[in-house]
């Protein structure tokens, strides 16, 4: 264990000063083949080359933390078959959504629900099969896949509505990093990366541990000079919406990179972008349907690492560290 979290400190240290390809994240797995945050899914990523595999985390009824993209989840299980009277209308983050949320079942209720893909435009041969996954199992799966592939594994989580869980007594930060205590990766040099839209909740857990953090960002507006100084206080990179990197116009047509990833260089923050695709749906048009060139270009941008749906083709592209 210690040799792989040397080792993987050292793939870290070499992308930062660009001498390496970027880092790999299966975004929510290897998400483009498989349903999203599933223990399968995840395995998948890892044996197509990601270096990190990508847990949402939401909380169940009791307390605990579970993969998923959102707490609603009536378009990833099988939920509205199983349990059709627990459909209620909540306000989260500001905005009104009906459906099934975690914080309303049990884990034992949770377990009994099956994942679905999300996407009506991607495979759904495996919907029905695989159960969802808690965060102690991606854990274990990341350690575990670790020995099996003779590389590091890293698990790149994500504190999904950490005020809105905090808000009804659920809080997420603190059984985070319990979860991480147990499997001896609270620490700096654990192939750990946490990740959040919310700038208190990462500036809260600066203050509790080494871990690297990402401060992620849909927008410019908290990335300019005075901005990413900030964040260069408490977190250790930034995630930025692909389109901040290398813009794209209104026709499809991608454009030169930004300074971004320049600026964020010179504080000393990692960029890892979200997030590419190769559907149709998602690849801008100017790529002519060509996706291992939009990782060709953001490779040559000079980010740290990217979020993907298809590490597939990342590795096909970029190869092994």
């Amino acid at each position: 264990m210690v040799k792989a979290a040397v080792i993987l400190l050292l793939m870290l240290q070499a992308s930062a000063a660009g001498v390496s390809r970027p880092l790999i994240i299966g975004h929510r797995g290897a998400s483009g083949h498989r349903p999203e945050h599933t223990l399968e899914g995840y395995r998948l990523a890892a044996e197509m080359g990601a270096d990190f595999i990508e847990p949402d985390l939401v909380s169940t009824k009791d307390g605990v933390l579970i993969a998923r993209h959102e707490n609603e989840i009536g378009g990833t299980t099988d939920v509205a078959e199983r349990f059709a009277d627990r459909k209620k209308t909540k306000t989260i983050d500001g905005q009104s959504i009906t459906g099934w949320f975690t914080e309303d079942f049990t884990l034992a209720e949770i377990k009994t629900l099956r994942a679905k893909e999300r996407l009506a435009s991607r495979s759904h041969a495996f919907d029905g099969k695989f159960q969802i996954a808690t965060l102690d199992e991606v854990i274990e799966l990341a350690q575990r896949l670790g020995r099996e592939l003779n590389r590091p594994i890293g698990i790149y989580p994500e504190t999904k509505h950490p005020t809105y869980f905090r808000g009804i007594g659920l809080p997420l930060e603190e059984k985070l990093l319990a979860s991480l205590d147990q499997h001896g990766w609270n620490k700096k040099d654990a192939p750990v990366f946490i990740q959040s839209f919310e700038q208190d909740n990462l500036r809260e857990l600066r203050k509790k541990t080494a871990v690297r953090l990402i401060q992620l960002a849909s927008s410019a507006k908290i990335l300019d000079d005075a901005g990413l100084k900030d964040i260069a206080s408490y977190a250790d990179g930034i995630g930025p919406d692909k389109k901040l990197v290398i813009p794209v116009s209104e026709d499809g047509t991608p454009g030169p990179p930004t300074d971004l990833v320049k600026r964020a260089h010179a504080l000393g923050l990692l960029v890892h972008v979200y997030t590419l695709r190769i559907d149709k749906e998602f690849l801008p048009a100017g790529y002519n349907g060509n996706a291992e060139e939009e990782f060709r270009r953001f490779r040559d941008a000079g980010i740290d690492g990217l979020f993907t749906d298809f590490p597939d083709v990342a590795h096909k592209v970029y190869g092994r560290r």
